[in-house]
């Protein structure tokens, strides 16, 4: 049997009606990769909630590697999170109106967890790609961080892997936020299936300086 690959999009958020991390997972549901297969679910934009949905997909689908994707309206690349971190501190409010403010992910958690992805390799398989990315050093404290540290809390000790990337606004979305970047769908698609790619066959990462500042 093909080891199940469980990568997350969530639903759209801050206004916006669409979120291009769902729009992106949702293409690459059911895509054979390197002796696995790719099952995408959608997770709501809710604190806790999140974390329930894909708790619950996580006991369901038993996935060898767990990839989260969220928005980050802003980022020009698509960012391999390096770091997340126990707090939820929401600059707004999440789509059920709930607005935690400095407030542990898991109580009596550890401060923070790093991805297991190999980052630096899938930034690097990127960039020879063509598709702008860049290792990133903060995953925010909004709900994207939330699923992020919650995933991690969930696959401690656990042989399956995980972590989280960010993507930039869709064209259509930048063009209401004058000025900022955006990547097109094709584009990020084509980058979370050379990443998830990445994941599974990179026996190591790489040693490279260098990331975002983000």
């Amino acid at each position: 049997m093909s080891k199940i690959v469980l990568l997350t999009g969530f639903e759209p958020f801050g206004g916006e009606s669409v979120n291009p991390s769902w729009e992106a997972a949702n293409r690459l549901d059911g895509e054979p990769l390197v002796g696995a297969v790719v099952a995408a679910r959608r997770l709501p934009c809710v604190f806790g909630e999140a974390l329930s949905v894909l708790r619950g997909e996580m006991a369901a689908l038993r996935p060898a590697l767990v990839v989260a994707v969220g928005q980050a309206g802003g980022r020009p690349e698509l960012s391999l999170e390096r770091v997340a971190i126990n707090v939820d501190d929401a600059r707004i409010a999440d789509n059920a109106g709930r607005r935690p403010i400095d407030r542990p992910v898991v109580p009596g958690g550890p401060a923070a967890y790093f991805s297991s992805l190999p980052i630096k390799a899938q930034a690097a398989a990127l960039r020879a790609a063509g598709i702008p990315a860049a290792v990133s050093q903060s995953a925010g404290t909004f709900v994207c961080n939330h699923v992020f540290y919650g995933l991690m809390h969930a696959l401690a000790g656990a042989p399956a892997r995980g972590g989280f990337i960010h993507i930039p606004y869709l064209p259509e979305q930048a063009a209401a936020h004058p000025g900022a970047p955006s990547m097109s769908l094709d584009m990020i698609v084509a980058g979370l299936r050379l990443a998830l790619e990445t994941a599974l066959t990179a026996t190591e990462d790489i040693v490279e300086t260098g990331g975002a500042t983000h």
